[in-house]
């Protein structure tokens, strides 16, 4: 394993790099994961969400970090602009999950951060354009906080994803 040390917005930050593990082939054939949304209530799904979901026969699991609006560098993007910085949050959490050979489809949780609550739910309809089209609502938390890591930054989305 090796360590690297590196600086995080100013500060020392210490990052460890594993080497690729090899993937185990299993001669069962992968079942797929099935979902049962568990909704009391139905007015979550006016959001587009479920209050939770049953998961049977998932194989594997991902924990994504928060996914923001920054480019292949890291570099922020769309200062100002809400929309713009859901859509390209949305693009980095799918890359995520394509690089782990999943989909928006696999997420099974969402966490979403924002610095403005109402301007991100004036844009929500981002969401159901990217998820809609695949059925599925994965249960959500939206949280208003007074600032993400990198100030210019408005919307951070983490999810747990399996198949």
């Amino acid at each position: 394993m090796n360590i690297t040390y590196l600086e995080v917005l100013g500060r020392p930050a210490m990052a460890i790099r594993a080497e690729a593990l090899p993937s185990i082939d299993s001669d069962e054939e992968k079942s797929p994961m099935k979902r049962m949304p568990v909704n009391p209530w139905s007015w979550s799904l006016n959001f587009g969400y479920n209050q939770a979901e049953i998961l049977e026969g998932s194989s594997r699991q991902l924990v994504c970090a928060g996914q923001t609006a920054v480019d292949a560098e890291g570099n922020p993007q769309h200062p100002g602009d809400m929309r713009s910085q859901m859509s390209l949050a949305i693009d980095n959490l799918e890359a995520v999950l394509t690089a782990a050979d999943m989909g928006l489809a696999n997420i099974t949780q969402l966490r979403i951060y924002t610095t403005d609550v109402d301007e991100a739910l004036k844009n929500f309809e981002v969401f159901g354009a990217r998820f809609g089209p695949l059925n599925v609502a994965p249960p959500m938390t939206l949280l208003g906080v007074s600032r993400l890591a990198i100030a210019p930054l408005m919307f951070e989305i983490e999810a747990t994803a399996a198949d």
